[in-house]
């Protein structure tokens, strides 16, 4: 039997070193302290035994994470108390923009010397001077495009399309010519000009400004209709920089239409007349212009006939149609000794071979040397 305080295998094979086996199963390796958790007892913990008497230190990570919150939030705190003081010392004054001038418009009509020839559209426009224009579109062509000393290629570029697309919604649209419509064309316009646009389309007046056929063309649908639905056109369009942040474009076209009596009943082949329209206008854009696609109509002068010179073609032209006369009165009187905007009577004879039913001269051919 063992010994009292030896253990029941016997003595240790060892009995010299026994004080050091004694504590050899009480010994903690390296990994074992690695893995243990530091642990402190609270006070209210230690008194109370159904409460867990575990509390873990707080984590470092978690402190440092909360010092770079706090300095980020301090950060934003200060640049926006900055900004907020610069704006009270400093506010920003927006550019005053430049605002499009209201349009000036003259509206002249050409008399004819006799009847108005009549016969089939296509028989009209071969024997006129128009023969050699280009169909619709085709004849607005653009110039060269060169930059200038504040506007780009593509600047100019963009000036050149948006006049062309005017001239084609106001000349050159059936639905704009004799179907009261107006929309294609008030889109192209600076806002500045709507008010103005809109006054002479509802209510037309002969005082330079509110002339509806100073913006675009138009026939009375009541009284004329389309002949054909070639429209033929000659022109040129030209820019040049009216000043460092403007671009002026003019346009100088000759549309020539083939027109006929309004109604749907029976009528005969050769009805059909000729209406030509001579159309010079400035266009002006801006930077803003340029980029929303947009343009301002500065001037508008117009030729058109053959019409009589006393009738109203502030709202739309009144053509003379095939077999018809210009009225014998001439313009109204203008008196010279009237105040406030003169009012001269402006009115032109249309040119009689420009209705003669002669085939266009041609030109020679070149002789070689």
């Amino acid at each position: 039997m063992a010994g009292h305080g030896e253990p029941p295998e016997g003595p240790p094979e060892n009995p010299a070193g026994g004080g050091e086996d004694e504590y050899r199963s009480l010994v903690f390796d390296e990994s074992f302290v690695r893995a243990a958790r530091l642990q402190e007892f609270s006070a209210q913990e230690r008194l109370t035994d159904h409460a867990p008497a575990v509390r873990s230190l707080p984590s470092r990570r978690f402190r440092a994470g909360s010092r770079a919150l706090v300095a980020l939030l301090l950060l934003i705190a200060l640049a926006f108390g900055t900004a907020v003081y610069m704006g009270l010392r400093h506010p920003y004054q927006p550019p005053a923009g430049r605002r499009a001038e209201p349009m000036r418009s003259t509206v002249v009509p050409l008399a004819p010397q006799g009847a108005v020839p009549g016969g089939t559209a296509a028989g009209l426009l071969a024997k006129s001077p128009a023969a050699q224009f280009e169909k619709g579109a085709a004849g607005i062509n653009l110039p060269v495009l060169r930059r200038t000393d504040n506007f780009s290629v593509n600047q100019v570029e963009v000036a050149l399309d948006t006049a062309k697309d005017y001239l084609v919604a106001s000349s050159l649209d059936p639905d704009v010519l004799t179907g009261g419509v107006v929309r294609p064309v008030q889109m192209l316009l600076d806002p500045d000009q709507t008010t103005q646009f809109e006054q002479s389309v509802d209510h037309p007046v002969d005082d330079g400004r509110h002339a509806a056929t100073g913006w675009l063309v138009r026939f009375d649908p009541a009284k004329v209709a389309l002949a054909g639905p070639d429209i033929r056109v000659r022109g040129t369009l030209s820019y040049a920089e009216e000043g460092s942040d403007t671009l002026e474009v003019v346009s100088d076209h000759t549309f020539t239409y083939t027109l006929r009596p309004a109604g749907a009943g029976p009528r005969a082949a050769d009805d059909a007349s000729l209406f030509t329209v001579r159309r010079e206008l400035h266009f002006r854009f801006d930077q803003e212009d340029l980029r929303l696609h947009r343009l301002e109509v500065r001037t508008s002068y117009v030729q058109a006939g053959p019409q009589s010179c006393p009738t109203d073609n502030t709202g739309a032209l009144q053509p003379l149609l095939a077999g018809q006369h210009a009225s014998h009165r001439g313009p109204a009187g203008t008196d010279p000794y009237a105040t406030g905007r003169p009012a001269a009577a402006l009115c032109g004879t249309l040119k009689a071979d420009v209705l003669q039913q002669q085939p266009p001269a041609r030109s020679a051919a070149p002789q070689d040397p």
